[in-house]
């Protein structure tokens, strides 16, 4: 069982802040007296008496809203009270029990316990109860029901061509959408609880044979280390799980495709779903990931590799062209062609601001606009960042305050960002690019040029649960380049990319 293997995490860093030191007994009353102190202050706990063949006192504890009470009643509690065969007489019968678990109480998914604080777990999880008087046993009997968000298209990966089914909030029904798209029997899904309050439910996903052991070992590891009171989200466990805290590039990439997430398996990597949240998380992750999509691999390779080539293309405008721009009209003029040059010193004529200001000043409107658009209602928030953007680039053109040119680079630089598939490289990179900015108002593009190689040597250093994030450009590995820029047609690809490493890196043995 994944619990086992998950031993540390729930004795040691995932418990609640004082253990139940209880015994159970045999006695209904003081089980009774013992579960009403722990957890029937709250209202919506739901506290069923009855008798057992009309004869032996029983108690079924449950959640309001969180139990099927139709099937709790037709699967445990009617059994149970037409009971027809003889109960014993001498306590904690073992056979009375087996007689329970295997005859009379019809689900799949029931288990016993001696523990309270299994069973207490469980309750809270939303499994019911069952107590039964002269039984030193809790039955925990799974009859959750939730309500749930329907399967729709996911908001932040939008495909053209591709499923449109997404992850929910319920941690079985991602798991499902997954295994209904993977039907090898390698396939392994374990579950476990992180959060010392919370215990929220999680999934590790991988597939045996193409995973690297000690991949699956590092990430169990550091799952284990994770000790905080509740992981609201799965962003939660991605900055707790991460190699390097400071770094502004995602090192586990967030998904809500089950597409991409069996991409991901098949390519030797390993999946965490967490219960509550629609984002998976895929590890490891290299820079290139973070440039496809589902959707290229959908398409014919020639359409596939040319929009790869414009999402790197859409990515060096985001980071680097307000830079540029700055440092060509502060510091080298004389780089700019003779009628172009004349052309943006015509439409800043008037204009009061250095270069630096002026594109500062649009960037950071722009950012609020991007800002508000998404807080805001859906209809309103396109209203404002469309009529919001239109109306103040035309009044600041006006006013004189910013150039028509300066109005063109921050509209191409805000559409190449969006271009990315990737919404957290999005983000780092527009935070990247206020840096270089800044540094290009100091220096021109020599400051640039220090930028690129700093950015440079942070990447070459960082890892992904120790795989080199620059790779396959450094280290090197030409095999992988097939699927870099150029997207190589469907029968040339025979091998798994060598990031991770995988068992088995034969993809396919496709001929012709």
């Amino acid at each position: 069982m994944f619990k086992k293997l998950f031993k540390k995490l729930n004795e040691d860093n995932v418990r609640a802040s004082d253990e139940y030191d209880i015994q159970i007994t045999d006695n209904l009353d003081e089980t009774k007296e013992t579960l009403d102190k722990i957890i029937a202050e709250s209202d919506d706990v739901v506290v069923k008496e009855f008798r057992i063949a009309k004869k032996r006192r029983a108690i079924v504890y449950t959640i309001d809203g969180m139990t099927n009470m139709y099937a709790l009643e037709q699967g445990v509690i009617r059994p149970l009270i037409n009971f027809n065969e003889e109960l014993p007489k001498e306590k904690n019968d073992k056979k009375f029990i087996e007689k329970i678990m295997q005859d009379t109480i019809l689900f799949a998914e029931a288990e016993t316990t001696e523990s309270i604080d299994e069973a207490i777990l469980g309750f809270m999880s939303g499994q019911s109860l069952l107590a039964i008087d002269g039984v030193r046993t809790f039955f925990i009997i799974d009859a959750r029901q939730f309500e749930q968000r329907g399967l729709s298209e996911p908001q932040s990966e939008i495909l053209v061509r591709g499923p449109r089914e997404g992850f929910n909030e319920v941690l079985h029904t991602n798991v499902m959408l997954v295994r209904r798209r993977v039907r090898d029997p390698n396939f392994v899904c374990q579950f476990g609880q992180i959060g010392r309050r919370s215990k929220r439910d999680f999934a590790l996903m991988y597939i045996k044979g193409i995973v690297d052991p000690k991949l699956v070992d590092e990430m169990r590891y550091r799952l284990s280390c994770v000790d905080t009171d509740d992981t609201e989200e799965s962003g939660n466990i991605e900055q707790l799980v991460e190699d390097n805290v400071l770094s502004p590039f995602p090192q586990v990439l967030r998904t809500e495709r089950p597409d991409k997430t069996v991409s991901s398996l098949m390519n030797g990597g390993v999946v965490v779903s967490l219960d509550g949240t629609p984002f998976a998380l895929l590890a490891p992750v290299t820079l290139q990931f973070l440039f496809k999509s589902p959707e290229d691999n959908y398409d014919r390779w020639q359409i596939g590799t040319l929009v790869r080539l414009l999402r790197y293309v859409a990515a060096f405008i985001a980071l680097f062209l307000p830079a540029i721009y700055i440092a060509m009209v502060s510091y080298h003029p004389g780089m700019i062609p003779t009628l172009l040059a004349v052309s943006i010193a015509g439409t800043r004529e008037g204009v009061p601001f250095p270069s630096f200001i002026e594109a500062f000043a649009m960037e950071f409107t722009l950012e609020l606009l991007r800002e508000a658009g998404i807080r805001l209602p859906q209809p309103i928030g396109q209203t404002i960042g469309i009529v919001g953007g239109l109306v103040i680039g035309d009044a600041a053109v006006r006013a004189g305050i910013v150039s028509p040119i300066m109005i063109i680079v921050v509209a191409l630089t805000a559409i190449s960002s969006f271009s990315l598939p990737s919404y957290n490289v999005s983000i780092t990179f527009r935070m990247l690019r206020f840096a270089l900015m800044i540094i290009a108002a100091g220096f021109g593009l020599y400051g640039i040029v220090i930028g690129f190689i700093f950015i440079t040597i942070h990447l070459s250093s960082l890892k992904s649960f120790g795989n080199y994030y620059m790779s396959p450009f450094a280290p090197i590995r030409i095999r992988d380049w097939a699927d870099l820029f150029y997207r190589s047609p469907l029968s040339g690809q025979k091998k798994r990319p060598q990031v991770p490493n995988t068992y088995d890196d034969t993809k396919s043995n496709w001929t012709k």
